[in-house]
Protein backbone atom coordinates (compact mmCIF):
# COMPACT_ATOMS: atom_id res chain seq x y z
CA UNK A 1 0.00 0.00 0.00
CA UNK A 2 1.35 3.32 -1.07
CA UNK A 3 0.76 6.84 0.88
CA UNK A 4 -1.94 7.75 -1.57
CA UNK A 5 -3.65 4.93 -1.05
CA UNK A 6 -3.47 5.33 2.66
CA UNK A 7 -3.80 8.65 3.15
CA UNK A 8 -6.65 9.81 0.55
CA UNK A 9 -8.91 7.16 1.30
CA UNK A 10 -12.42 8.86 1.80
CA UNK A 11 -12.11 8.76 5.57
CA UNK A 12 -8.74 11.00 5.77
CA UNK A 13 -8.81 12.63 2.22
CA UNK A 14 -10.63 16.11 3.29
CA UNK A 15 -8.55 15.96 6.43
CA UNK A 16 -5.38 15.79 4.89
CA UNK A 17 -6.32 18.16 2.28
CA UNK A 18 -7.07 20.40 4.74
CA UNK A 19 -3.68 19.91 7.32
CA UNK A 20 -1.76 20.15 3.97
CA UNK A 21 -3.68 23.47 2.88
CA UNK A 22 -2.86 24.72 6.56
CA UNK A 23 0.76 24.15 6.42
CA UNK A 24 1.06 25.76 3.48
CA UNK A 25 -0.27 28.88 5.09
CA UNK A 26 1.83 28.41 8.22
CA UNK A 27 5.04 28.53 5.73
CA UNK A 28 4.13 31.21 4.10
CA UNK A 29 3.30 33.63 7.58
CA UNK A 30 7.07 32.18 8.60
CA UNK A 31 8.40 34.17 5.75
CA UNK A 32 9.82 37.09 6.60
CA UNK A 33 11.36 40.37 3.66
CA UNK A 34 11.29 40.18 0.64
CA UNK A 35 10.35 36.58 -0.54
CA UNK A 36 8.31 36.40 2.11
CA UNK A 37 6.34 39.03 0.97
CA UNK A 38 6.83 37.88 -2.34
CA UNK A 39 5.40 34.30 -1.78
CA UNK A 40 2.52 35.52 0.11
CA UNK A 41 1.42 37.87 -2.96
CA UNK A 42 2.06 34.93 -5.51
CA UNK A 43 -0.49 32.73 -3.08
CA UNK A 44 -2.82 35.74 -2.96
CA UNK A 45 -3.17 35.78 -6.30
CA UNK A 46 -3.57 31.72 -6.61
CA UNK A 47 -6.11 31.92 -3.93
CA UNK A 48 -7.76 34.86 -6.48
CA UNK A 49 -8.05 32.46 -9.21
CA UNK A 50 -11.79 31.08 -8.22
CA UNK A 51 -12.78 30.28 -4.75
CA UNK A 52 -11.39 27.21 -2.86
CA UNK A 53 -8.90 27.18 -5.86
CA UNK A 54 -6.20 26.27 -3.58
CA UNK A 55 -7.38 23.17 -1.80
CA UNK A 56 -8.73 22.07 -5.07
CA UNK A 57 -5.15 22.29 -6.14
CA UNK A 58 -3.76 20.51 -3.28
CA UNK A 59 -5.83 17.64 -3.44
CA UNK A 60 -5.16 16.69 -7.25
CA UNK A 61 -1.45 17.50 -6.22
CA UNK A 62 -1.48 15.18 -3.34
CA UNK A 63 -1.65 11.90 -4.88
CA UNK A 64 0.96 12.49 -7.36
CA UNK A 65 3.08 14.03 -4.56
CA UNK A 66 1.92 10.84 -2.50
CA UNK A 67 2.99 8.56 -5.38
CA UNK A 68 6.90 10.35 -5.73
CA UNK A 69 7.85 10.26 -2.03
CA UNK A 70 6.77 7.27 -1.40
CA UNK A 71 9.96 5.47 -2.27
CA UNK A 72 11.62 7.38 0.16
CA UNK A 73 9.23 7.12 3.27
CA UNK A 74 9.37 3.30 2.75
CA UNK A 75 12.92 3.52 2.83
CA UNK A 76 12.69 5.10 5.94
CA UNK A 77 10.11 2.82 7.20
CA UNK A 78 12.56 -0.32 6.65
CA UNK A 79 15.11 1.77 8.66
CA UNK A 80 12.39 2.13 11.69
CA UNK A 81 11.84 6.14 11.04
CA UNK A 82 9.77 7.35 8.13
CA UNK A 83 9.93 11.02 9.55
CA UNK A 84 13.42 11.57 10.02
CA UNK A 85 14.38 9.46 6.59
CA UNK A 86 12.28 12.09 4.85
CA UNK A 87 13.41 15.10 6.78
CA UNK A 88 16.43 13.78 6.30
CA UNK A 89 16.55 13.51 2.24
CA UNK A 90 15.03 16.91 2.25
CA UNK A 91 17.12 17.58 -0.48
CA UNK A 92 15.49 14.41 -2.58
CA UNK A 93 12.11 14.67 -1.32
CA UNK A 94 12.37 18.54 -2.22
CA UNK A 95 13.44 17.30 -6.11
CA UNK A 96 10.41 14.74 -5.78
CA UNK A 97 7.94 17.22 -4.87
CA UNK A 98 8.91 19.54 -7.19
CA UNK A 99 8.82 16.92 -10.30
CA UNK A 100 5.40 16.74 -9.78
CA UNK A 101 4.77 20.60 -9.76
CA UNK A 102 6.48 21.02 -12.76
CA UNK A 103 4.81 18.60 -14.60
CA UNK A 104 1.07 20.04 -13.57
CA UNK A 105 2.40 24.04 -14.28
CA UNK A 106 3.99 22.99 -17.88
CA UNK A 107 0.23 21.26 -18.75
CA UNK A 108 -1.47 24.02 -16.96
CA UNK A 109 -3.53 26.37 -19.05
CA UNK A 110 -4.33 29.22 -16.44
CA UNK A 111 -1.51 31.52 -17.61
CA UNK A 112 -1.55 33.84 -13.91
CA UNK A 113 -0.46 30.09 -12.43
CA UNK A 114 2.16 29.47 -14.83
CA UNK A 115 3.39 32.91 -14.90
CA UNK A 116 3.62 32.78 -10.85
CA UNK A 117 5.21 29.53 -10.47
CA UNK A 118 7.53 30.40 -12.95
CA UNK A 119 8.61 33.33 -11.29
CA UNK A 120 8.99 31.72 -8.16
CA UNK A 121 10.50 28.69 -9.22
CA UNK A 122 14.13 29.31 -8.82
CA UNK A 123 13.73 29.38 -5.06
CA UNK A 124 11.31 26.74 -4.65
CA UNK A 125 13.78 23.92 -3.67
CA UNK A 126 14.69 25.86 -0.46
CA UNK A 127 10.99 26.82 0.78
CA UNK A 128 10.05 22.97 0.05
CA UNK A 129 12.99 22.20 1.64
CA UNK A 130 11.88 24.22 4.79
CA UNK A 131 8.78 22.76 4.58
CA UNK A 132 9.34 18.89 4.71
CA UNK A 133 9.63 18.52 8.63
CA UNK A 134 5.74 19.86 8.56
CA UNK A 135 4.89 17.59 5.45
CA UNK A 136 6.39 14.88 6.95
CA UNK A 137 4.22 15.79 10.45
CA UNK A 138 1.44 15.44 8.32
CA UNK A 139 2.04 12.36 6.92
CA UNK A 140 2.81 10.53 10.07
CA UNK A 141 -0.42 11.89 12.04
CA UNK A 142 -2.51 9.82 9.24
CA UNK A 143 -0.14 6.66 8.89
CA UNK A 144 -0.15 6.34 12.82
CA UNK A 145 -1.53 2.77 13.46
Amino acid sequence: MGLSDGLLDANKKAMVVNDCCNMIESQLAAKSGISGIALRTAFAALKGVKPGYIPYVVEQLLPPCFSAIDPIWSEGMQQGDPVAHLVGSRSRTADALLSVTDTRVKNSSRSIVRGTYEKLRGSAKQHVEEAVPDLAKVIQDYTKA
